[in-house]
């Protein structure tokens, strides 16, 4: 199908959304390697993965694919290179900054030490060169008082309604989330979520995604049932087409989606782990939204991530 039209063959109405980054950040990995300080809270995470060279390889040719595909559809990707060998989950900058509509930018306080390192002050300055950076807002301070926020990884935002999502973690520490909602002008709505072998889920993007027209989200995680109905009555609220995913899809990453900006309008890009989870129905239903693109990345998703934590959109204004 393409992308220019709808599942009916009737023309697709391009158009920008306050959802929809103007551009993605991607980190190409040249040693990929699951991360072991993060292990413990991350139960989509292979323990054994990226122990061998082969791994290190492919991991690195499928962000190169994924580049590429965003690319071919009209996405801006801005790419930077990681060749240490000591910030193994740098494949996932969405964790330590995001951006905001207005010229704003956060930068996080990450959980696992090693994380931290993934900071790099080449990215915010490629940021400051092509968009209207008008403040950086630091919370990595707090690392030394043990409070993490995790970025757009803790937080699902919904740039339209100004609402952030987030589940309960050590990863999403109520004071800063709260701080951060006062600075940037957001509804906070949290929850507890847990599979069913009452493991907390450690970040919220691997349970929900909001596109600007629909959302997705594996409720049946939230086990409490005031929390699960605040949190479908919020969701609802915001008009959206509401699909709902099982604990199954969920951990096949069908959750983990983001609607970026293409040069004929938006679509939904998702890992074909994800695709494959999904229903015929839900298939249709998306696409009765936007396109769907998928990308293959199986190494990657050993880390405990998948598409939507590869990509940090930027929601900045581009400079002339």
């Amino acid at each position: 199908m393409s992308l220019l039209t709808a599942p009916d063959g009737s023309p697709r109405h391009v158009r920008s959304s306050p959802q929809t980054p103007v551009a993605v950040i991607v980190i190409r990995p040249h040693h990929f390697v699951a991360n072991p300080e993060t292990a413990e809270d991350n139960s989509f995470q292979d323990k054994m993965a990226g122990a061998g060279q082969e791994d290190k390889v492919e991991a690195y040719h499928e962000v190169s694919n994924v580049i590429k595909v965003l690319r071919s559809h009209g996405v801006k990707v801005h790419v930077f290179e990681d060749e240490s060998c000591q910030t193994p989950d740098s494949v996932f900058p969405n964790n330590w900054f995001s951006t905001h509509a207005g010229g704003h930018v956060a930068i996080y306080p990450m959980y696992a030490e090693n994380r931290r390192k993934e900071r790099r002050t080449d990215i915010i300055e490629l940021l400051k060169k092509n968009y209207r950076v008008q403040d950086i807002v630091d919370y990595s301070g707090f690392e030394e008082d043990g409070l993490f926020l995790e970025g757009t990884g803790a937080m699902v935002l919904d740039h339209i309604e100004r609402v952030t999502y987030v589940c309960k973690s050590r990863r999403s520490d109520p004071i800063l989330l709260e701080r951060f909602c006062s600075q940037f002008n957001y509804e906070p709505i949290t929850f507890g979520a847990v599979d069913s072998k009452g493991h907390a889920v450690y970040h919220t993007n691997v349970l929900m995604c909001i596109a600007s027209d629909l959302v997705l989200v594996g409720a049946e995680l939230v086990r409490d049932n005031g929390d699960r109905a605040t949190l479908m009555r919020r969701l609802k609220d915001t008009g959206r087409k509401i699909l709902e995913l099982s604990e199954e899809q969920v951990a096949s990453f069908a959750g983990n989606m983001l609607e970026v900006q293409g040069a004929n309008g938006p679509f939904l890009v998702m890992s074909k782990t994800a695709y494959r989870a999904l229903s015929g129905e839900q298939i249709t239903q998306i696409e009765q939204c936007l396109p769907i693109v998928t990308v293959a990345i199986p190494i990657i998703e050993k880390a405990g991530g998948s598409v939507r934590c590869m990509l940090a959109g930027v929601h900045l204004s581009k400079r002339s």
